[in-house]
């Protein structure tokens, strides 16, 4: 009888200290300074058209081992180019960069003719667009995920991206249609309903610049066709940097860059890349043919 409120009393003690080790945790990560900051008086393009340039670009994320060297290009507002590539050559970086999640470590990465670190990151990152390989869905609702960013727009605008995802067939037989709980990380939803979520995000936002990283790697083929009418849809008139290891999904492509070991070996189309026998990327898709 005297015990019991001494025991509950002791579980409140370790229940407020987990709580209080919890909490320094995250004020640990809260109180982290920003790698990345800001000039005193930063740029803001208005508008961003979405011309990307690299001018001898080096970067390595150990500040010792060179991950990309002496990357230059120049991407036009309107083109999609193709970044392929062995594993671990630098693809992931490049695009890394453009979204300035790290500073180069030598060169110049311009955005319409300004350098990159001149610029208002937070103003220039909502002009920018990812598609990635796993998208990431909150713990919400369908709706409340495509506007995430955007909480106040319409839902007209929220269905009209949806349809141009081809998402909207499948959200409207959910249970609760675009008011449907998803889940933790969307679990709820398959690889390929999460991926048009993240695609109708995307061009709810309407980005200039656009990212996709692997954007229909990971469907079967039927969700694939799906997947690749809607980005069609999503980068007509925007710079797109698409990453892809299957390479017949980037033959439209205005441009390939192949990327080795962290250089820019080769660049055109992919009818250009195909007419060199003894090129890098004529041998990887001879060799993706052979496996198929």
């Amino acid at each position: 009888m005297f015990l019991a409120p001494i025991d509950v009393i002791g579980q409140m003690a370790r229940t407020i200290n987990r709580a209080t080790t919890s909490a320094h945790r995250v004020f640990e990560v809260l109180d982290t300074a920003p790698e990345i900051r800001d000039v005193a008086e930063p740029v803001r393009l208005e508008p961003v058209h979405g011309r990307v340039t690299f001018e001898h670009v080096t970067f390595g994320y150990d500040g010792v081992r060179q991950v990309l060297r002496g990357v230059s290009f120049d991407a036009r507002p309107g083109e999609l180019i193709g970044l392929v590539g062995p594993s671990g050559g630098g693809k992931t970086t490049i695009v890394n960069l453009i979204a300035r999640f790290y500073d180069v470590s030598g060169g110049t990465i311009r955005i319409d003719g300004v350098d990159i670190r001149r610029l208002d990151t937070g103003h220039y990152r909502r002009q920018i667009g990812m598609v990635l390989q796993d998208p990431y869905l909150f713990h919400g609702t369908v709706l409340e995920n495509i506007r995430y960013g955007l909480p106040d727009a319409p839902l007209s605008q929220v269905v009209l991206a949806a349809q141009a995802a081809n998402a909207h067939d499948f959200i409207t037989k959910l249970q609760h249609g675009y008011d449907t709980v998803v889940g933790e990380r969307g679990h709820t939803l398959s690889g390929g309903e999460r991926q048009r979520v993240s695609i109708a995000r995307a061009i709810l936002h309407d980005p200039r610049i656009l990212i996709l990283d692997e954007a229909t790697s990971s469907v079967d083929t039927e969700t694939e066709r799906e997947i690749q009418q809607a980005l069609e849809r999503l980068v007509a008139g925007r710079t797109v940097f698409a990453i892809a290891h299957r390479l017949s999904t980037l033959r439209k492509a205005s441009r390939l860059f192949v990327i080795e070991e962290g250089r820019l070996i080769e660049h055109g189309t992919h009818a250009e890349l195909l007419a060199r026998p003894e090129g890098t990327y004529r041998r990887l898709y001879d060799l993706q043919v052979q496996l198929a």
